[in-house]
Order: structure tokens, then C-alpha cells, then sequence
């Protein structure tokens, strides 16, 4: 008689990461492994008798273990309850997909919200944020795709005080950008009689602090904290801006969040922008409220191309407060093109590989500049910003009267001393509008992705006394408050990813300029909300205006994002999201790549 064999047939527990799943078997199974292995995902095989997998490839290919024959099968204890929870959560989001809404206890209408939230609760709730919250409180896991401004932290405070007056979380994380702080610390104070003890994550978590604050840049190395944090007591965990980690397991932002995720009570994301770039981004963004089940219900949805199809598939999970529906005036963005000079045009050829005469001689120093896209970006504006300065700030030295060209200088002389021969049409174009804004005693914020264009562009408005915020910007707060409250400045100048998010500026500001944009749909749209939201003035005119160089690509930057905010205003089925995708050519008065934006970009070398 065969004594029984001491290891088990199969093996399954979490790595030490807690986003892959580990799977081991032991010899004489070696084809049985193979055969499983290759079912869960392709590749995944490590060696003969080791397998390993993305957690959420596992969990969405969970029935494959049926086709293991074997009985002796050894389950992690941690991840066997985070499997039973998933499955739980999976035939709940199947209900409510095939339209099964009067569950027993489950659906809960906008009228129910304000009863639900205990005597604590004193904020003040919209229409539309009771329904938002009533939805989300419907599910066990949400997500709240409305716009900037419709107060999605408020509607959070809501679910979360509600889900606590029940007894089933008793803490609530927030990850989101540092920017976004401020919202969530003052809401807390408004919205509870008495406030929740709130704090922003320092070295270590805060056991004392019912609402911890952290942002996505510090949460890889807090990890094991939060983890500890979120399983001390049951917690409801939230990610805002949600966006910033649409890459998923493959995003440093993305694993940290996809490891915290089974650790929380309660999952929920928060972006007015869920898929920028496509349905890649949506499939990781519900990966992580519904790991197993969200990629699947998303690559299902869209898979025929019927993107009206998909947006009534997929409308059950989330909820979404659209423009309309807050009531804002209406705004119609103006693209304005501006002509290269003679030598930008040259150069920015040449970039591209199209040499002149000219050129053919420093041929070498122009090709080292390289041809990314970045480049061609910055040299839309000024080649002359591919030069490296003295530092990351130096402006561009433009000189009050220009130099004649010397027929002989070399065309990388005249890329190094560009701005003392010609004026960027863009710089040129933005002073002619500020000054017709400033006359009208109108502020304006100017747009640019690069630091060197905010300091030369400082320099070029001094007269307007602007204000400057990049990330190396020491005063930050200082900056923003001159500009909403000095009277004698009119223009901010910043980029998209330090002061895109988080913050209000329409109060004081209708005006935008943007110099230049990346193939970042979200980022433009974050970007646009700053002036554009919930509090607007009824009478107030918003009026932006987007520069863009004939012939360069900043052509392919805007097709480009017109077909990705196409594509998000279809599958959220949201008209202005759309509408932003066609911008109206204004007459002349004077970072994010996929594999449609380096098809688009190829052609343009081309």
C-alpha cells in the first residue's frame, strides 16, 4: 500500500505583493499543470511544477479549476476569503447588469439617502447627489464617473456615513493627488456635526484618524502600513482621480491600488474621466472595484464596436452627474492656428526628417535632437526649447528687436539662437490675447505641459504681473491666491499635471489659453473643469482657446483627442463630453501615447 503523499496536487496562495496568485504543484503532475496553467493565461508558467499569475486574471478565469481532477487542493486562507468575496461580489454586479434592481434590501432610492445617514450628518445634498449616493449605495462596490465640480466627495461622505450608521465599515481611505486635500478635509468639517478626526498620511498610518488622506506618489512604499491600517477595523476605500492608475497591474500606481483593494470593506473610484484613452482604461479602473469580473464586463461591452450599446451595458456600475445636469452655461472651446516663420518651419522639417539644403549640413546635431514626440510638441512652439538652458527654468532670451539672419549661419546656429531672430507665433498670439482680456479686466490661465515655456511666457507678460505654478514652485498657495485675489494679476501660467486637478479657479477666472497639449484626453479635461464647474455664474461667459501650428503635431494631438473624448462621451453617453471633441476654428486676429497616437504620429513623420 502507497503511503499518502505529504504535499498537495495543487498549491494556490498571494505572493508577497498580494496582486499575483502563485500556483504549485508537485512532481508527477507535471502535464496537468501545463494544461491549467496555459487556461488561466499564456505565459504564465514559470517552471515545470510553478505558475504565476495577475491576480485579476486569476479571479476572472477561476472556473478553469474545474478542469484540475485532482482532490488534494490546498487553499491560502487569505486568498480563499478574498475568492468567496469576489464571487459574492460578481453575481451581485451579474444582477445588476441583467437588470434585477428590486433585490431584497439592496436598492435604494433618492429618497431613502437622507434617513440612512444618522443624526451625525448635516450637509446639504442636491438631487442629483441623492441620486448618485442612492446608486452607490445599491451596490456593494461603485464608482462615480461624474464631472469635476458635481460634488463627488460630498456624495462619498454620504455613502460612507451611511454605510457606518449600518455597521460595516467603520474608516475611510482616500487615495488621491495632494491638490485634491483640501476638498476632502473641508467637506469632512461641513458635512458631520461632529467631524471625523481627519489626516493627511505621514511617515506611518494614523490609528487615530477615521479619515486617512495619502497621495498615489507615496503609496508604493506605504503599502504595508495601509494594508494594516485597512484591516484593523473594516474600512471603506476610496480612489480619487481614479484615472492615475488606469494602467492597472502594469503601473506602479495601479499594483499598489489592485493590492489595498481586497484589504477594504468597500471599494469605490471617483473620476469625471474613466477611460481617456479607450477601453483599456475602464477595464482596469473596474479590475479594481470588481477584480475578476470588471476587464470582462468592459472588453464584452465594447468588443462589437456599438459604443451605445456598451454605454447601456455597462450604465448599471457607475453613476455619472453629467454638465447639463448641473446646469452650467454653455461653452464652446476655439482652436486658432498660427503660422510657422520661416526658419521654425525649416527647422521643425528638418526635425521630422524632411532636410533642407541647409540643413543637410547639420544634419547630425538636428537628428540628435530626436524625433519624439515631446520634441515635436515643445518645437510646435519654439524649437529653441530642444536647447538645453543653464537650468529646467531658464526662459527663452527674446530680444526687443529681432537680428537679421546671416545667410551663412548654419540652420543648428539659428535653432540655438532662435529667439533672437524670430518671435513663436503661439507667445505671440497669447500676448495679443491677454492684453485684450486685461483691457476687459478679465483673467486669464495659460496652459502648457513645459516649465521653460511658463518661465518664458512669465517674462513676456510681466507686464500683467502673472502668477506661476509648476512643480518646482516653492509658494504654490501664495501663487494661486494672488491670482484670485490681486486685481492687478491677470494671467496664471501652469501646466496640466500640477494644477489640472483638485483645485477651483472659476469664481474669479472664464478665460483659458493652452499653448500646447499632449495626447492626454483626460488631462485636457481635467484641465478645461478648473474654470467650467458646479457654482458658475449663470451670466458668466467661459471662453478658451486652444493654439495650434499649422502643419505640425499639433494637428495629430487634436485629431487625436477628438477621437478618445468621441470615444469616452459614447460609452458614458454624455453630449458634452462629445462636443468637446469639434472645436470651432477661431478666425486669426494677429505626454500619453497609445497605439492609435503612434499610428497618427508615424504618418506625420512620414
Amino acid at each position: 500500500m502507497t503511503a499518502p503523499h505529504s504535499e498537495p496536487s495543487l498549491r494556490i496562495s498571494l505572493d508577497v505583493s498580494k496582486t499575483r496568485v502563485v500556483l504549485r504543484s508537485r512532481p508527477g503532475y507535471e502535464q496537468d499543470f501545463a494544461d491549467l496553467a496555459a487556461r488561466i493565461a499564456p505565459g504564465g508558467q514559470r517552471a515545470p511544477l510553478v505558475g504565476e499569475f495577475d491576480l485579476d486574471d486569476f479571479l476572472d478565469r477561476l472556473i478553469e479549476l474545474g478542469n484540475w481532477h485532482h482532490d488534494d487542493v490546498e487553499w491560502d486562507e487569505a486568498l480563499l476569503q478574498l475568492v468567496n468575496s469576489v464571487l459574492d461580489d460578481a453575481e451581485q454586479a451579474e444582477r445588476t447588469l441583467s437588470g434585477e434592481a428590486d433585490l431584497p434590501g439592496r436598492t435604494i432610492a433618492p429618497g431613502d439617502v437622507l434617513k440612512m445617514l444618522g443624526e451625525n450628518w448635516i450637509g446639504d445634498l442636491t438631487d442629483f447627489q441623492l441620486r448618485d449616493a442612492a446608486h452607490l449605495l445599491s451596490l456593494s462596490h461603485g464608482a462615480n464617473f461624474s464631472v469635476p465640480g458635481a460634488g463627488k466627495t460630498r456624495v462619498t461622505l454620504a455613502v460612507y456615513s451611511a454605510i457606518r450608521e449600518q455597521g460595516l465599515v467603520r474608516r475611510l481611505l482616500v487615495v488621491g493627488p495632494k491638490s485634491a486635500y483640501e476638498a476632502w478635509l473641508s467637506e469632512s468639517q461641513v458635512c458631520f456635526r461632529t467631524p471625523p478626526r481627519a489626516a493627511v498620511m505621514g511617515r506611518a498610518p494614523d490609528y487615530d484618524a477615521e479619515i486617512m488622506l495619502v497621495n498615489y506618489e507615496r503609496l508604493s512604499r506605504a503599502v504595508p502600513g495601509l494594508v494594516s491600517w485597512l484591516t484593523s477595523a473594516p474600512s471603506m476605500l476610496v480612489l480619487d482621480e481614479a484615472h492615475r492608475m488606469k494602467l492597472g497591474a502594469s503601473g506602479t500606481y495601479g499594483s499598489a491600488c489592485l493590492t489595498l483593494g481586497p484589504s477594504a470593506a468597500r471599494r469605490l473610484i471617483l473620476t469625471g474621466t474613466p477611460a481617456p484613452n479607450g477601453a483599456r482604461d475602464l477595464e482596469n479602473l473596474l479590475s479594481f472595484v470588481w477584480p475578476g469580473r470588471g476587464k470582462r464586463v468592459v472588453s464584452d461591452a465594447v468588443r462589437g464596436g456599438d459604443l451605445a450599446y456598451a454605454s447601456t451595458v455597462l450604465r448599471p456600475l457607475f453613476t455619472r452627474t453629467t454638465k447639463s445636469e448641473l446646469g452650467l452655461p454653455p461653452f464652446e472651446p476655439k482652436i486658432r492656428y498660427v503660422k510657422l516663420p520661416p526658419i521654425h518651419r525649416e527647422i521643425y522639417e528638418a526635425l521630422k526628417g524632411n532636410l533642407s539644403a541647409r540643413a543637410e549640413a547639420s544634419r547630425d546635431d538636428i537628428e540628435a535632437l530626436g524625433r519624439t514626440a515631446l520634441r515635436l510638441i515643445m518645437a510646435a512652439t519654439s524649437p529653441a526649447l530642444l536647447i538645453e538652458g543653464g537650468s529646467p527654468y531658464e526662459p527663452l532670451a527674446y530680444r526687443p528687436a529681432p537680428l537679421e539672419i546671416n545667410p551663412d549661419d548654419s540652420l543648428y546656429d539659428l535653432l540655438r539662437n532662435l529667439p533672437s531672430y524670430e518671435l513663436s507665433p503661439k507667445y505671440q498670439e497669447t500676448i495679443h490675447l491677454i492684453a485684450a482680456n486685461a483691457t476687459l479686466g478679465r483673467k486669464t490661465i495659460v496652459w502648457t505641459n513645459f516649465v521653460r515655456n511658463i518661465t518664458t511666457l512669465a517674462h513676456l507678460l510681466a507686464p500683467h504681473h502673472p502668477a506661476v505654478v509648476h512643480g518646482g514652485t516653492i509658494d504654490r498657495d501664495e501663487q494661486i491666491r494672488r491670482f484670485r485675489e490681486d486685481a492687478d494679476c491677470m494671467v496664471l501660467i501652469s501646466n496640466p499635471a500640477t494644477l489640472g486637478e483638485g483645485i477651483s479657479l472659476h469664481q474669479v477666472c472664464h478665460d483659458a489659453i493652452y499653448i500646447d497639449r499632449d495626447f492626454m484626453a483626460g488631462r485636457f479635461l481635467q484641465s478645461l473643469d478648473r474654470i467650467h464647474r458646479l457654482g458658475l455664474a449663470p451670466d458668466a461667459e467661459t471662453r478658451v482657446t486652444v493654439l495650434a501650428a499649422e502643419g505640425t503635431i499639433d494637428e495629430v494631438v487634436q485629431l487625436r483627442l477628438k477621437t478618445k473624448m468621441e470615444f469616452l462621451g459614447s460609452i458614458l453617453d454624455d453630449p458634452d463630453v462629445r462636443q468637446l471633441a469639434d472645436l470651432e476654428e477661431a478666425p486669426a486676429d494677429s505626454y500619453g501615447l497609445d497605439a492609435g497616437d503612434i499610428r497618427e504620429l508615424l504618418r506625420h513623420l512620414g
